[in-house]
This record gives structure tokens, sequence and C-alpha cells, in this order.
């Protein structure tokens, strides 16, 4: 699995083939979409690190898409470069004063756009912004959401996974596989929320605990199927031998020999937690 997730939204079949395959060579999972609606909802459940938004689209175009990510808590963190023919610079102050992060014109140097894209990327995760293995908001994003929701006048819940059994699967698997499974945390987490929240809901992660803040009616169902979902998937990520046994076992064949159990969610619930009026 790729460490990036790259969401080309582009209606030129010709351009998409080409940066397709071209990123796809550079081990990126690249999601292509031809109209920025389809662009809009591959952000929300596809997750990607960083969007590629041709302008010119059909219906919408790059611009209104970019309002629409930067208005919804999912994806208002996401880095956006627009990719465009227009080189007029009032069309370039205009894509970075609704949010993006770069701007490059058609005909463009591929390995350019490659350095800028993994640029962007590499500047998120430095500033402390988004979390290197889950490309989660961190830091003062989470902050920033916290305080917000805090002063609003809408109820909301949050919700905090912590990982069990994560240390001891990082130290018999090492940190490579470790790093693999906050990935699909991550990706268990935002498609269930995804489907089950709402457009104003908000996930991020500090300190490898995961937070949600949920503004749906039916947290019981959602917080169950987060934890259920996840106990069963994160069995792929065990030999058979220990998904048979239950866990990994640590200082085997010693008197201290300790069996520790499949990876689970474990959460608290901040209940409706109702905002300063």
């Amino acid at each position: 699995m790729s460490n990036n997730r790259l969401l080309l939204v582009e209606d030129d079949y010709d351009v998409a083939e080409m940066l397709v395959m071209y990123f796809e060579s550079q081990n990126y999972d690249v999601f292509h979409a031809d109209t920025g609606v389809a662009g809009i909802e591959m952000a929300r459940t596809r997750f990607p690190n960083l969007i590629l938004l041709d302008v010119m689209l059909p219906h919408m175009d790059g611009y209104d898409v970019c309002i629409k990510l930067r208005g919804m808590s999912l994806t208002k963190y996401i880095p956006i470069l627009f990719l465009t023919q227009k080189d007029e610079r009032a069309s370039k102050v205009r894509g970075l004063e609704l949010g993006a992060d770069d701007y490059i014109t058609k005909p463009f140097d591929i390995d350019e756009l490659r350095l800028r894209v993994q640029g962007s990327i590499n500047r998120a995760t430095r500033e402390n912004l988004h979390e290197s293995r889950t490309g989660l908001p961190t830091g003062p994003m989470v902050d920033e959401e916290i305080v917000k929701r805090k002063k609003s006048d809408s109820a909301y819940t949050c919700l905090n996974y912590i990982v069990d059994g994560f240390t001891a699967y990082n130290d018999v698997y090492g940190f490579m596989a470790g790093n693999q499974v906050m990935r699909h945390a991550a990706t268990t987490i935002q498609r269930n929320v995804s489907e089950l929240g709402t457009a104003y809901d908000f996930i991020g992660i500090t300190n490898d605990e995961f937070i949600v803040l949920t503004h749906t009616d039916d947290v019981d169902t959602l917080d169950r199927i987060i934890q259920d979902t996840f106990a069963e998937e994160i069995k792929a990520f065990y030999t058979f031998m220990d998904v048979d046994q239950g866990g990994v076992l640590l200082n085997e064949g010693k008197s201290n020999e300790t069996l520790v159990g499949l990876m689970q969610f474990s959460g608290t619930r901040d209940h409706l937690a109702s905002a300063t009026r």
C-alpha cells in the first residue's frame, strides 16, 4: 500500500491517463474523477493526501469545487494543487484566495509537478498539520476544530479511540507493519464517518489517539460500527497462527510469557457536548 493517496479531478482523458500512469509508477495510489461532483464525493470517501484539481471542469468549475471542499470538515485540510491552462495572474490569485496550496499551468513539466505534489504533502506533515502515517489533521488543526465547536451553537459528540494492543504488535511485527495498522485504523474511521456521519464531522489524531467530532444523531451506531469493523478487519494484519491463538506472544517460552490479544479500539465519549451560546 502506498503512503500517499492522490485524487486527480480532470476531465481531459489524455491528461488524466498520463497523470494516473505516471503517479502510480511513483508509488502513489491515484483516484480519478472527471467531474467536480464526483471529485467532491471521492474526496469525502477516498481520503487523499492531496488533490490535483483542474479549473476548467464541466458543470462545476475547479473554483467551486475548492469552495465545497474547504467548507466540509472531512476535506477542508486536504492540500489542493490547481492544474489548469489559465495563466492569468488573476486566476492564480483567485485560486490561492480560495484555499489552494499551489497552482501549476499546462503544459507542465511532469517532474516539476511531482516535486510540487510531494512538497505540498511534506510541508503539511513537517509543519505538524498532517500526521505522517495517517495523513490526518493533527496538532493545531485538531485544537482549532475543538475550539470552533465549543464556540458554536450546535451540539456534538467527541469520540476518542486508542488502538489497544498496538505496542505489542509493533514490537513483534515491526514499525513498518505498525504504520500500516495506524493507516488502516484511520481509514476505518474515515470510511464509517463519511457513510454515517455528517458533512460537518471532523477526524484528527493526537499522540496516537484518534479524535472524531461528530454531529450525527445516532452516535451509538457510528461508534459500534467503527469498533466492530476495525476488530474484524485487523485480523488480516496478523499471521494465521496469531489469529488462531487470539493475539501475539511476548517473551515466548519464558516464565513471563504473555499473550496480548488482537488489536481493537478502546474508546471514550463526551456525550453530546453542548456548545457555549
